[in-house]
């Protein structure tokens, strides 16, 4: 009798450390994709879970947006990162996999073009420059500064841009070269942006690219390089006004989270979400991106809460969209 007491008692324990862990489990929002959307979500997840006395538990990881799509699809995840919209061959993952979404406008960003802070020759660029040195006819060919412009040194170039999983990757080759993906194979590529960042800093013969919050964390490492607008051919530097303002062509790009409608029914995706709008933007100034207005943040709990599935891009990146572009799609879905 004692003997089947002990283990009554013990499969007893067991069963409640079993719900214990399966609530424990229950309670992990899982979010992956963009490293540029990462110091958003990364921000608003620390002071949610702080908010919620750890109770809640936010992971969150950097593997690209195509990466992050990936997962997303294979229902890995609740939330996906995108510093592009959804493309069709993602959506068509999806639809097959079961997995809905809510498309989610989170903020603006000037992916920017960064050089050593050390390189005296290079003021501003074109677009035709950049298509030069890195669309894929570059590619083993294009080697030295004055190949591109002849007003420019004859030294070497170091290449450091976004992996081919990254939607910063697919939006600078769209808008610099004209055609998403297109690009010379003969660089240092990376999702991890701090990688881009070291590499850059190191060389002064070194241009690289990637999302502004990286670029504005590390000013005394890196100097931004002023593109010319080819619509007025006058070079504007990566800032919020010039996001706000529309000069900064075509680099200026929205960015998203994605949101699996499945996972609107857990409370803490539900709480965390919420938490995300009222926030973000405080959180999107903290990092150093443009908020979206109001409206914006207060339309996505709208269609998270009316469950208004899908996207309004059509399964394909945008170049010059602009912040009313948005609003407008968004308050038609």
């Amino acid at each position: 009798m004692f003997k089947y007491s002990k283990l009554v008692s013990a499969m007893a324990v067991a069963g409640v450390a079993l719900f214990g862990a399966q609530a424990a489990q229950a309670q992990i929002i899982k979010i992956d994709g963009s490293s540029t959307v990462y110091p958003i979500t990364e921000a608003v997840a620390e002071d949610f879970q702080k908010a919620k006395k750890n109770a809640i538990k936010v992971t969150v990881g950097i593997s690209g947006t195509g990466g992050g799509f990936k997962k997303f699809c294979r229902d890995e995840t609740d939330i996906s990162n995108a510093s592009r919209p959804i493309t069709a061959k993602e959506m068509t993952a999806c639809k097959e996999a079961g997995v809905e979404y809510i498309e989610m406008p989170v903020a603006y960003d000037a992916l920017t073009v960064v050089i050593n802070p050390k390189n005296a020759f290079l003021k501003q660029a074109t677009v035709a420059e950049m298509k030069t040195l890195w669309e894929p006819a570059a590619q083993g060919k294009i080697t030295k500064w004055n190949q591109v412009n002849p007003a420019w040194p004859d030294a070497p170039v170091k290449l450091f841009g976004a992996g081919a999983d990254s939607g910063t990757f697919e939006y600078f080759t769209e808008a610099m070269v004209g055609k998403a993906k297109s690009s010379r194979g003969d660089y240092t590529a990376s999702e991890d942006d701090n990688v881009l960042v070291q590499g850059v800093s190191r060389d002064v013969n070194a241009i690289g690219y990637f999302g502004y919050a990286y670029y504005a964390e590390n000013t005394s490492r890196l100097k931004a390089l002023p593109i010319v607008n080819p619509k007025t051919g006058k070079a504007v530097e990566p800032s919020a006004a010039n996001v706000e303002n529309g000069t900064y062509a075509p680099l200026s790009r929205p960015i998203f989270v994605y949101v699996k409608a499945k996972s609107l029914d857990k409370p803490e995706v539900r709480e965390f979400l919420e938490f995300y709008m009222k926030n973000a933007d405080k959180l999107v100034r903290e990092v150093k991106y443009v908020p979206l207005p109001k409206a914006a943040y207060e339309g996505n709990l709208k269609h998270a809460k009316d469950k208004k599935i899908g996207t309004v891009f059509g399964g394909h990146n945008e170049i010059g969209v602009t912040v009313e572009d948005i609003l407008k799609r968004e308050a038609k879905m």
